[in-house]
Order: structure tokens, then sequence, then C-alpha cells
């Protein structure tokens, strides 16, 4: 979001098409990466993606600039995350103990193990970590995903989330102690101990259609499965968890949505968006 300008936003927020093209293209990574890590299913994320673009675009003009653009558009983002009804009721209200015994039951021995073909290890990898979230109730994955993933402003993420940064803190201090636990105990990667590794996970992960034979293009630039683990095995226990939840790489948006956003809230004959209904009077 670096290259949108202040100029950007006042001439988008005055009817300049051009400009508000240039917030659209700016935000949608930001967006989309924010929707893929709360809701781990690529389609559903794309399908939010474009209703919080459209919900940006036609609500520019009651960003009154009082905290930063970036800040504003998450609040946006979040708060469609949280509150939209498909997505509630999509949600998979799963456990940390249920995907436990999940991960578990689906383990092989040493003898059936995979081989070591890295793309599926690092796709397996990148997914597990993934769902791993959707542990979490929304409220504390909104929490770990903005202050402990994109690593956002803990204040700025608060105030995004629409609480106090007490509360913030709280929240994230809470869903960053359940998901390191969890990684810990369960997590080859992390400990040596744990149970679950993905050579024994990944032909059951396979079988069960969860990873398949050709690597996601969403995951085209994610640390590779070699660097992961070695990096893991030089990363304080305390720290690993973040560590292995930040390398996926920038999950960039496999389709650019400004065109067809704009088109719709911009149809011929008529628009969804309005100017800032001030400049419309001079």
């Amino acid at each position: 979001m670096n290259d949108i300008q202040t100029t950007d936003i006042e001439a988008a927020k005055q009817g300049d098409a051009k400009a508000l093209e240039t917030l659209v293209r700016g935000v949608q990574g930001r967006i989309y990466r924010l929707a893929l890590r709360m809701l781990v299913n690529p389609a559903a994320a794309q399908d939010a993606t474009q209703e919080i673009l459209i919900r940006i675009v036609t609500k520019l003009s009651t960003f009154r600039e009082d905290s930063r653009f970036e800040t504003w558009v998450y609040r946006v983002a979040t708060n469609y995350l949280l509150t939209a009804r498909k997505i509630i009721a999509n949600d998979p209200d799963l456990s940390f103990q249920a995907f436990g015994e999940d991960l578990l039951g689906g383990l092989v021995d040493e003898a059936q193990a995979s081989p070591e073909d890295h793309i599926m290890l690092n796709e397996l990898r990148l997914r597990c970590t993934m769902a791993m979230l959707l542990c979490l109730d929304p409220p504390h994955r909104a929490a770990y995903v903005l202050g402990e993933i994109i690593e956002f402003d803990h204040a700025e993420a608060a105030e995004a989330l629409d609480i106090s940064p007490g509360s913030f803190r709280k929240r994230l201090s809470r869903a960053r102690s359940m998901v390191q636990a969890f990684t810990v105990e369960y997590c080859g990667l992390a400990d040596t101990k744990a149970r679950c590794t993905c050579r024994k996970r990944l032909p059951a992960a396979v079988a069960m259609g969860r990873v398949g034979t050709a690597p996601s293009a969403e995951f085209a630039q994610a640390p590779t499965f070699a660097e992961v683990e070695a990096q893991a095995l030089h990363t304080q226990a305390s720290l690993v968890a973040a560590k292995l939840q930040r390398a996926t790489g920038p999950l960039t948006p496999l389709h650019d949505y400004a065109a067809e956003v704009l088109e719709v809230v911009n149809p011929p004959g008529q628009s969804l968006y309005h100017p800032n209904p001030a400049t419309e009077k001079k």
C-alpha cells in the first residue's frame, strides 16, 4: 500500500476513475492475503476479496483521514470477514483437539512415510499451518493474523478491529499461546519429538484429497520445505510457531480484481460509487 498517495485518495473521493483504479489495485493484494489467512479456502478468499473491494469503493467517501488509509482498509475488511452471514455460516468451528486427532489419525509409520518430495511436502506444510488457525474463533483468528502474521502495528490493529488496545493485546496473547502450544505438541517441524511429521502425514493427505499432486499457484512464492525445515531447527521454541505461520510467501492474488470490481460499482447507465457529496455540490 506504500504506492498509494493522499492525492490518489482525494482524487478518487472526487470521482477520478484513474485514481480509484489505483486505490483498488493498491489494496487488493493485502485484502486477499488477509482473507485467505482468515478463511483458508482460496475460492472463499477470492469471493471475500471482491466483496471487500466493493465495500471500500462504495464507502470511500466515509474515510475521514483521522487514521491511516491502510488502517481504514483493514477495518472494512475485518468487519466483513467477521460479520458477513455467508462467512459465519461456512466457518468450520474447528477445535485444536479435533484437528490434533485428525492429524494423528492419518499418520503412517516410518516404512510407509513419503519420500523426499519437497514440493508436495511443502504444499502439505502450507495447508496444515494455515488450517491450524481455523481452530481459533474468528475474533482471535483476526487478532492473530493482523498482529502475528501480518505484523500490523498493534494500536492500529486494535483500531481496525474496533476494540481497545488492551483488549487486542489480551486477544492476541491468548491466540498466540494456543497456536504455539499446539504447534510444539504436534508439528515435527517445530519439535523433533512431536508425533506428526509432514512425511508421515502426506500419504493420507493425498488420499483424502487435502493435498493435490501439483503445487498450488497461490503458494508459488512460498519458502521451500527445505528452507523452512532448516530455519525451524535454528529458531527458539517460543518463536517457531509464528515463523512457520509467516512462511507462506506473499500469497499474491492470482487474479486482478480491479477491472471487475470497478465494472460492478460503475455499471453502464448507473453507479453504486458516489464521490464525496460535498464535492458534488461544487
